[in-house]
């Protein structure tokens, strides 16, 4: 079903964002990965999650989309930042103010929140740095910023990097195109006809490769968040492919370990992307985690009325 369209100011900056369901219900809020925009979350998915009685917000990240795009700061090459040699232009930590921003704006105390690869990142770092915001955390596909885990393979880094430069909109299609042949999910049918759309539909929206970069830029350099992952205490969720090339699994697990009482479930066959087959589990499991935070909301604003 359409959502509700706008922007707003937040952490100074303007976010565009998109809500689905009603207002009274409880919020979840998904952010999405390096690059991609609030429309890679599938409308089909937020459609299940709104049935499960949410009200659903996803929202473009800073340098991409229709938020601000940041173009008058440098895009530092990740080796260079990596290195020591350069600093990013932001942080993940910033990335996550913007969310919780974001929340704010929308006079939303606290919500459930949802984050995909960067996006995981990104909504660990919102549960740690602004706690009585997050009701549940659920992670896909993401890690804990620690270096010894979530690798990609090899292989995969090398051949993303020989990606020849995007010159045009067709251009930009077969390169979705050939990244999700590359870290897509070998176990279910590859979904050509959705990815050249959600491609076409993203290029149209904003093109910003430079963007892209900074974003890169802040992951890259971010910190490892494991010995601050044991001190949270909302319900957490962490949903991974067994087959994902380009975050190993190892940073799933990783995150399911270092969060007290978290739960991990592993998907053979599932890459680094979102299985149309596998939306009504991930969409189960994730409503079945933000329960868990709702019944504890509640019980705490019960005990303490």
């Amino acid at each position: 079903m359409p959502g509700d369209v706008g922007t707003t100011q937040a952490n100074g900056i303007t976010i565009s964002y998109e809500t689905f369901g009603e207002l009274t219900d409880p919020p979840l809020l998904l952010i999405m990965g390096l690059g991609a925009q609030m429309i890679a979350w599938p409308d089909e998915l937020c459609d299940l999650l709104v049935g499960g009685g949410y009200f659903v917000v996803r929202f473009d990240n800073r340098d991409a989309g229709l938020s601000t795009h940041l173009a008058e700061l440098d895009a530092p090459s990740p080796v260079a930042v990596l290195a020591r040699r350069s600093r990013p232009p932001y942080t993940v930590d910033d990335m996550a103010d913007d969310a919780a921003g974001l929340l704010q704006a929308l006079r939303i105390d606290s919500a459930h929140v949802v984050g995909a690869s960067m996006g995981g990142f990104i909504a660990q770092a919102v549960a740690l740095r602004h706690r009585k915001r997050v009701r549940s955390l659920s992670l896909i596909m993401t890690s804990t910023g620690s270096r010894l885990v979530g690798h990609p393979q090899p292989r995969v880094a090398a051949r993303l990097a020989r990606r020849r430069p995007v010159l045009d909109r067709p251009a930009a299609i077969e390169t979705a195109v050939e990244t999700f042949r590359i870290i897509g999910s070998p176990g279910y049918p590859f979904d050509e006809g959705r990815i050249r759309e959600l491609a076409g539909r993203s290029y149209d929206r904003a093109y910003d490769p430079a963007g892209v970069l900074r974003q890169l830029a802040a992951v890259t350099a971010q910190s490892d968040r494991t010995r601050q992952l044991h001190h949270l205490e909302m319900p957490t969720l962490v949903l991974h492919g067994m087959d994902d090339p380009l975050v190993g699994v190892s940073g799933g697990r990783a995150i399911a370990r270092a969060v007290p009482g978290a739960s991990f479930m592993g998907f053979p066959g599932m890459g680094h992307d979102l299985p149309r087959a596998l939306w009504p589990q991930f969409s189960e499991a994730i409503l079945a985690t933000a329960a868990v935070g709702e019944a504890r909301t509640t019980f705490g604003q019960t005990a303490g009325s």
